[in-house]
């Protein structure tokens, strides 16, 4: 595996879907927000199914969003985000992180939700988010520390999901610690002014915890995450059905609680 290249872990099931769609700006890009104005042009790095990507355009009525990502495919769900909200500051391309094909100093903000943790070089693919960036203007990027997440109660099983994550995602060249490494990452692509944060999702109350653990339990057996890691050796399909169990059994407890760890860095460009 080249050092630019690394594979999705999760790809575009249905029960990844279902994770991604729900984000919003509020929920996933709440330290930037106060940054943006609404003449803003913003490159959104990753959009995936471009919630997020849409929400950013709501608040630039007078500048415009561009999305892109790596999968085409994902990207006519996107343009269908952006048309049943009636938006019509948005475009989408496909793209390379590493190699991005827009001019230096074209956007005021160049935004990265759970991107980085899943490129071959992120100090490379930041480097390119602040060249593409105007002077003065903002890198925003988000990541999961999934280590650091944390749940209750202690679920038989529970421990061999994470386990068994952190071998998929660093077999596919990914960074599945991300989080904690945003600021060292940023230093070394020789970013002069980096705010560093973090923040959580966290999943508590009856409705959430179904939804939470439904999605991980169906995408432990039937998403692109599941086929890497029975094609790597990394789990048996009988082990897989144990964990996605485990998650099911913590999604039914009335005790059950899950924080997802984010680390966060916004950065304004020397102008």
């Amino acid at each position: 595996m080249s050092k630019e290249s690394a594979v999705y872990t999760h790809g575009h099931h249905e029960s990844v879907l279902r994770s991604h769609t729900w984000r919003t700006a509020a929920n996933s890009a709440a330290y930037l927000l106060d940054r943006i104005e609404p003449h803003m042009r913003i490159l959104d790095i990753g959009c995936g199914p471009g919630t997020i990507t849409a929400d950013l355009a709501a608040l630039v009525p007078d500048g415009g969003v561009t999305g892109v990502d790596h999968a085409p495919d994902i990207l006519d769900r996107a343009r269908a985000t952006a048309a049943e909200r009636g938006l019509d500051n948005t475009e989408f391309a496909v793209a390379d992180v590493h190699a991005l094909d827009y001019p230096d100093d074209t956007f005021c903000v160049v935004h990265a939700h759970q991107v980085l943790q899943h490129v071959g070089d992120p100090v490379q693919a930041l480097r390119e988010m602040y060249r593409v960036t105007k002077p003065g203007g903002f890198i925003a990027a988000r990541d999961a520390d999934y280590p650091a997440m944390v749940w209750f109660p202690p679920v038989p099983g529970m421990d061999e999901w994470l386990d068994l994550y952190l071998r998929v995602a660093r077999a596919n060249g990914g960074a599945p610690d991300a989080g904690r490494r945003l600021k060292s990452w940023a230093l070394q692509a020789g970013y002069p002014d980096i705010t560093a944060s973090s923040s959580t999702w966290c999943f508590a109350d009856p409705a959430e915890r179904a939804w939470w653990s439904e999605l991980w339990a169906d995408r432990t057996l039937a998403s692109a995450y599941a086929d890497r890691a029975v094609a790597g050796g990394h789990a048996t399909p009988d082990e897989l059905h144990a964990v996605s169990n485990a998650w099911r059994q913590w999604g039914s407890r009335e005790d059950g609680w899950f924080s997802v760890q984010h680390g966060e860095i916004l950065c304004r460009k020397a102008g």
